[in-house]
Parts: structure tokens; sequence; C-alpha cells
């Protein structure tokens, strides 16, 4: 495809600094390369692979019809900022903490899973006019060429799941259509890149019986948080390409959740695409303050460190006590600068084929100007500036987590459907 040429790379370099304008105005004609980035950026099918809004569904103080401010209230997606930003939609989050291995809390967790699926399809309901449950490439297209947002599901840790596999039809028959086996730590699946030690070197064996399902099923399989063994272990037996949901290259910042370059290639060489992140933790090494770290330390010696033991209360005011120290004294932040970094290493490493974006928006995800979806148009902007044509920039901000769901859909051998009725 011909390179789209917007402007010489030092004004696309100021179009994204003046994205959003937070001081000076630009110049006219710096103006006019951001008024030519945002229409190119609005043309494409912008979809992010991890987005954890569900878990903001049921509070009291989020309105997804009305526009946040991360600065305020820490939220990063809402209708009016993807509507600025241009984020056509993707897979929203269905996400359990990791318990203990036993059957009170499995069976909690499976109804958290339940619940929180049901908030997604509630939020179809309640803005239908806007959003629609998607359950197929195909349909993506259609949602997005209808001018509404797209909601897939996917689930993060499927710890809930119990040894119970075929909760996975239940889930798959309302709208589940990816699955990540871990979370942070090892669960009876598989072992996690965040726990100490490895329980099992990889998949269990009902690990094993998982992928063999999700292929069946025609689910996509996500090996974030995934150990790498854990990972290799999926694509030995995945019959399908899987999909880094968000995570990174362990080739610029050396961290568990980051991947190693054979990985990163064996993933792409098997058709896979990996999802960068823009969770600042794992793109570089940051130091919270001596305020912080002490008023962490007193909170952890207050309500210890298991979020799976506390109960409903003690959790809630083990969260309100985390978001006022976080108001009193900021995490340290990572720069827009640091996650280019992660995705160009990763789109020279493995081709703009196998890459994509999966911020983490809404779970801890969000950098120095690049705060919220309103400002993914710097996302462009940056890539054609490092050279990157249209048909790359589709493929990276869509086009290649289509392409695997597609390519899994037509493996799979089950015959349930998904009801395209919500009443």
């Amino acid at each position: 495809m011909k390179k789209f040429v917007l402007a010489a790379p030092a004004l696309l370099l100021a179009a994204c600094a003046h994205f959003p304008v937070q001081s000076p105005a630009p110049t006219t004609e710096a103006a006019s390369a951001l008024t030519a980035t945002e229409t190119l950026h609005q043309s494409f099918m912008v979809l992010d692979s991890h987005l954890d809004t569900p878990a903001n569904f049921h509070s009291a103080g989020y309105d997804f019809s009305k526009r946040g401010d991360f600065d305020v209230d820490g939220t990063h997606v809402d209708l009016p900022r993807m509507n600025e930003g241009g984020l056509d939609g993707g897979f929203w989050v269905i996400f359990t903490t990791q318990g203990p291995l036993d059957t009170a809390s499995t069976n909690a967790a499976r109804n958290i899973a339940i619940l929180r699926q049901t908030s997604i399809r509630e939020l179809a309901a309640k803005y239908s006019s806007d959003v629609e449950l998607a359950f197929s490439a195909a349909e993506a297209d259609r949602i997005s060429a209808s001018g509404k947002k797209i909601v897939f599901q996917s689930m993060e840790n499927s710890y809930p799941l119990a040894s119970d596999l075929s909760l996975l039809e239940t889930f798959y028959t309302g709208g589940l259509r990816m699955i990540a086996p871990v979370h942070f730590r090892n669960n009876q699946f598989a072992d996690s890149a965040t726990d100490v030690t490895p329980a099992f070197g990889g998949l269990s064996p009902l690990g094993e019986e998982l992928v063999r399902e999700a292929n069946r099923l025609g689910l996509i399989l996500d090996g974030s948080h995934a150990s790498d063994d854990t990972v290799r272990d999926m694509l030995e037996r995945s019959t399908t390409p899987i999909v880094l949901s968000h995570s990174g290259p362990k080739g610029v910042y050396d961290h568990p959740r980051n991947l190693p370059d054979d990985l990163l290639k064996a993933i792409a060489e098997d058709g896979g695409v990996i999802q960068i992140n823009a969770y600042g933790a794992y793109l570089e090494a940051l130091t919270a303050t001596p305020e912080r770290l002490a008023a962490i330390a007193a909170l952890e010696a207050n309500f210890g460190t298991d979020t799976s033991k506390m109960d409903a209360a003690t959790l809630a005011a083990f969260r309100d006590a985390r978001k006022a120290i976080d108001k009193a004294t900021p995490p340290p932040r990572s720069t827009f600068e640091k996650f280019m970094e992660h995705l160009l290493y990763t789109l020279k490493l493995v081709g703009p084929d196998h890459v994509g974006i999966g911020a983490d928006w809404d779970g801890g995800g969000g950098v120095d100007g690049l705060k919220d979806v309103a400002d993914l148009p710097k996302v462009t902007a940056a890539l054609l500036g490092a050279g990157y044509t249209q048909e790359d920039i589709a493929k990276i901000w869509g086009g290649n987590l289509m392409r695997v769901m597609r390519e899994v859909e037509a493996a799979r051998t089950a015959t349930l459907t998904s009801p395209q009725v919500l009443n």
C-alpha cells in the first residue's frame, strides 16, 4: 500500500506534542498536520484487546455516557472519550482476583465472573444506540460500519471455572470470545509469570484440557500474565494462534510480565499477535517516593496483602484507603515515549502483521502523554512519524487481532451460538 505522507517528521512530532492541546496553541501548519492525523486515525477500526472498564460498571460514581477525567476519578474509558480518541471498542474483561483453590472460594469467584459478564451485557442493553455486543469478527465489521462501539468479551484468569470446564460453554453462550488461563498467581490451570515458585512448569493437565476446549469452542487463547513456560505450552498445544492481550518485550525492560525475544518471535511465527500494554511498572523501573512507600507499608500492616481473604467490607475499606494514598502521594508514572519504545521495538522484532495494542485501560494502564483513550491519535501520529504505512497502522489497531479471531472461528468444531436478543 502506498505510504501515507502526512508531513515532515518534525511536524508529526509537533502534532504528537500537541495532543491533547494543554499549552500554547499549535501553529497553523502543526494544527493542520494534527487535523490530518485525527482524520486518518478516525478512519481505522481501532480496537483495544484488554479493557478492564467493566470493573467500574457498578460503581456509584461511574457513568459510561458521561466524560470522566483520570486526574479526578482515575478512569480511562467512557463513551465521550472513546469518541474523542477514535476507540471503536475491543475486548471488555471479565476479571476475578486469584484466591485459594477451595470450593467456597472458586464458587464465589464463579458468581463474580457470571455477574461481571452480566454487567457487560447490561451495558450493551442500556446503551444499545451506541454500543453492541459482538460475537464474531464479521459482526465487529458490521457494528463498526454502523457507527456503534464493539463489545467483545474476554476472561482474565480462568480461576472461577474451578475444575468444571463445562462452564466455558455457559460463558461462550453469553458472548465470551477470549480466555487467559492465569493471572498474578499460579492457579489450577497454569503457572503465572509473577508467582515466586512454578507449580507445573507451564500448563497443568487441566490447563491442557482448557486449551483443547478453547480451541473446540472458538475462544482466542490469551497468554498475558502466563509464565514463559506456560506460553510455550500454549503454543505447542493450541491448534490456533495465541494472543498476548496486554504484554511487552523483555528486550526493553526485564520484568517477569514481559517476554523474551525468542518467545515473541515464536508467537509471531505461529500467526499470533503481541498487544503492547501501557502499564507503567511493566515499561520501566519506577521508584515511589519515601512518603508513598511508608503509606503503603502502613496500609499493608493494617489490612495485609491478600485481598482474596478480605470480606466485602474490609476490601472496600482497603480500596478506599489505597485511593486516598494514591491521591496524597501519586504513584510514579511512565511516559508516552517509553510506551512507544516498547511498541516500536516489538514492531521491528516481529513486524506489523503481529503487533497490536492492549493498553490495560482501567486496569492500571496509562502513562504521561497517553492518559486515557482520548489520547489514542497520538499513537497513530507517532507510527506515521516512524515510517509505518496506513496499511500497517490499520493492522496494528485492530486488523491483526481480527485476523486471529477469524482463524480461531474457522477452526472451531463446536456448534454453540450466542443469542442476539438481549431481553
